[in-house]
């Protein structure tokens, strides 16, 4: 026997998860014509029927009509089918009520379990579904637990748990206990413990994102994104564009006063952010790429080898490079082509001694 209350409970359940009710019923009375069998030892076909109106749970045995003597328990004869029903004929498939008077206890019990297993299974197969669409997209999370450096998030207004491992996390920032967090959706996959999501807060489309949070021409389509790429903790580089001539796409990212990319950065903990206006001018490119170096001295394209060399003052070699080469590394990844920066001085003796 189930109460009224699960039936009510199964009511929230589809309200509140927007979970098929139907579908949750007919996933219930699966587990449970298993466990029936499993405790009765029945071979037969086993089907389960749960009755709102009554609160009960009816159990039915199912055997095929044959033709001949029966071969397995899931099979009738003929002449025993037409004890039950006098117009059988073979192949009908004729049902017989098992429902025991009362459950034992054992049985009770692994009712029990099967239907919050199967609940449990409808739900997370529903957020998962969602979890999918989210793909790609920020989402706000809590810091559940940190083992060997993996950091273990509970995905908000979900039960999901998201995965940030370390080359997704940014460097110098520390994780804590509680803290709350947004983090970009990578990716969705199944594992052997089931549905994982894959979340960073290291990748450019994290970057990419708070930009769209900040600015409405972004959400809106009007402004659009060309690339964008990112070291994390240290510098994004991100191109944009419109198809509209009226509209100022680098102003819109912006902001008045600096505000809309002062509010990324402030996210980003401080992360220095090149907004770029791209261009298919491909040598005007290359130069705004470069920013914050402002001018150079030659430049020579082979779109073709996919490369470019840049001259640039000598004085100011070490800006267009960067830390670490990483204005130049950036700036190559926006632009697809292979840099090559040298100062004026080195191109000089080069050119002097071919001359020679």
């Amino acid at each position: 026997m189930i109460n009224r209350e699960f039936f009510l409970a199964l009511d929230e359940l589809e309200k509140e998860r927007k979970l098929d009710k139907q579908m949750l019923i007919s996933s219930i009375e699966a587990g449970l014509a298993s466990a029936y069998k499993k405790e009765m030892g029945e071979s037969r076909a086993v089907s389960a029927k749960l009755n709102p109106e009554s609160g009960k749970i009816e159990f039915y045995a199912y055997q095929t009509v044959v033709d001949g003597e029966p071969q397995e328990d899931s099979q009738l004869s003929l002449e025993e089918a037409r004890d039950v029903k006098p117009d059988a004929k073979i192949g009908d498939v004729i049902g017989e009520d098992i429902t025991p008077k009362s459950l034992s206890r054992i049985a009770a019990q692994t009712a029990k379990q099967v239907i919050m297993q199967r609940i449990n299974e409808a739900i997370r197969e529903q957020v998962a579904a969602e979890m999918n669409d989210k793909e790609g997209e920020l989402v706000q999370a809590i810091v559940r637990r940190i083992e060997n450096n993996i950091v273990y998030v509970e995905i908000t207004n979900s039960q999901m748990e998201g995965v940030m491992n370390i080359n997704d996390q940014v460097y110098g920032e520390k994780y804590e206990i509680g803290d709350k967090i947004k983090v970009y959706v990578k990716k969705v996959r199944d594992t052997v413990k089931g549905t994982q999501v894959v979340v960073s807060r290291s990748c450019a489309g994290f970057a990419k994102k708070l930009f769209e949070m900040e600015v409405p021409e972004l959400r809106s389509g009007l402004v659009k994104v060309k690339n964008i790429v990112r070291e994390a903790g240290n510098r994004t580089k991100m191109a944009v564009y419109s198809d509209d001539p009226n509209l100022d796409a680098l102003s819109a990212c912006i902001g008045p006063k600096g505000e809309r990319v002062n509010n990324v950065a402030r996210e980003l903990n401080g992360e220095k952010i090149d907004v770029i206006l791209y261009t298919s001018n491909i040598r005007e490119y290359i130069v705004r790429c470069l920013n914050p170096l402002k001018s150079i001295v030659g430049l020579k394209v082979d779109e073709a080898a996919g490369k470019a060399q840049v001259v640039v003052p000598d004085d100011k070699l070490s800006l267009a490079i960067g830390k670490g080469g990483m204005n130049a590394r950036l700036a190559a990844r926006l632009t697809g082509l292979k840099l090559d920066i040298k100062p004026l001085s080195e191109v000089r003796e080069q050119f002097e001694a071919e001359e020679q």
